[in-house]
């Protein structure tokens, strides 16, 4: 089952970040965050502000050279980043059903290369550069646990700018 995606606008690596964060708040073992979006769109941006959301303090970089960096959150977190694979063979070299399957979070970046292998349910989340500090994020949820995710997230979104609003 997949709803109807749902974009909200982001105005600064540190709002996409705090979108990351809560997200990650809602997310448990099992879940799979596909994301798309041209190369400096902020996927990095968002996988670091997801992982603090599940509990990881440390640092995240984008393991473009190293593919998979694994974090100590409440629950693993595998970050993934898909851009120097050409081929679905290579993925699959990767141990692909570990990553994408297992008993942790797994962030993808650069998903489209992995489109074929990604489970029914995930969430694909796509970044378009707007301006400079301008980001439109779409979420597109596929599977029931997935769209209450987004609903949760997209509410805690439209409340944040809710009280923002207010205080001008």
């Amino acid at each position: 089952m997949s709803a109807e995606a749902q974009s909200l606008v982001s105005m600064s690596s540190g709002e996409s970040r705090e979108l990351g964060r809560a997200l990650g708040r809602l997310l448990k073992a099992g879940d799979l965050i596909a994301l798309y979006g041209d190369l400096g769109s902020g996927k990095t941006v968002l996988a670091q502000g997801i992982s603090t959301g599940l509990g990881y303090d440390g640092y995240v970089s984008s393991p473009s050279f190293v593919i998979v960096n694994e974090y100590a959150g409440r629950v693993p977190i595998l970050h993934v980043d898909l851009y120097r694979i050409h081929n679905p063979a290579e993925i699959e070299d990767l141990g692909y059903r570990e990553l994408f399957f297992g008993d942790g979070v797994a962030i993808i970046e650069w998903a489209e290369r992995a489109q074929e292998l990604l489970p029914d349910e995930r969430l694909d989340i796509r970044i378009s550069i707007d301006a400079p500090d301008r980001r439109t994020i779409t979420l597109d949820a596929h599977g029931d646990r997935h769209i209450r995710v987004t609903d949760a997230v997209m509410e805690l979104w439209r409340d944040r700018s809710e009280d923002a609003a207010s205080h001008d």
